[in-house]
């Protein structure tokens, strides 16, 4: 099975424009999120991005760069124009705003595919804390007894009428694809679900994809805004100190 990690990376981010190139302990963040992506050592890492001053960044890391359309509604859109002319059977989606992302978590979103040939779709999640049950920013996703995604969502569920502990998930934002899916993927329509959630991944579910989601021990710790840097930073400077 041949992988190649890929890394959609745009400039005008509306929150924060600018955030693959912000400085983060002396290098830009981008170059953070490739390294952590090259120690998974699973396959090639490229970047997809429709600016330059992003690209030359990527080219001084050593990885490919894959210029894309500026209208991509997602990530996910981006990394298909990329793949579109590659002979890869399986793509991972490595945010540019994850400069923590662990290399472990980049191996085992891959391994559903190893054991089933038609798997178009896969993610991660860990355990949810009862105190990020009602947090909205927190997505929670619920699986069927084949280790497959029923639902996601920003609000607790399943509802807990009688007050029984909670069967969600916390979903990690990091998907595999199969090439093929993902190429179908782009083409889709987006869902009313999907909207009102702004979560992408209710577009498959939707349209009747299966989701593997595999379970563990794994974080997710992306920079959305400005002041996510200093607790980014702060979380770089122990992991140096534990070294």
């Amino acid at each position: 099975m041949k992988i190649a990690i890929g890394i959609p990376a745009r400039f005008a981010s509306t929150r924060f424009p600018g955030k693959p190139l912000a400085m983060l302990a002396g290098r830009p963040m981008l170059a953070h999120v490739i390294a952590r992506a090259q120690q998974a050592d699973i396959g090639e890492v490229f970047v997809a991005t429709d600016d330059e001053r992003i690209a030359e960044v990527a080219a001084q890391q050593g990885v490919r760069v894959c210029m894309t359309s500026a209208t991509h509604r997602s990530g996910s859109e981006r990394l298909a124009e990329a793949v579109a002319g590659m002979d890869v059977d399986v793509v991972v989606n490595v945010q540019g705003d994850e400069p923590l992302i662990d290399p472990a978590a980049i191996r085992e979103v891959v391994q559903p595919f190893r054991g089933d040939a038609y798997l178009p779709m896969a993610t991660l999640a860990h355990p949810l804390a009862a105190a990020d049950m009602h947090d909205p920013n927190i997505v929670k996703v619920v699986c069927n007894a084949r280790g497959r995604a029923m639902y996601f969502s920003r609000a607790p569920i399943p509802f807990a009428r009688d007050g029984e502990s909670s069967l969600a998930l916390k979903h990690i934002g990091l998907y595999a694809y199969r090439r093929e899916f993902l190429l179908i993927y782009a083409g889709l329509e987006p869902c009313e679900m999907e909207r009102v959630e702004q979560l992408e991944q209710l577009r498959v579910l939707y349209h009747g994809y299966d989701i593997a989601v595999s379970v563990g021990e794994f974080t997710s710790i992306g920079v959305d805004v400005p002041a996510d840097l200093v607790h980014a930073e702060h979380l770089l400077a122990g992991e140096t100190e534990c070294e």
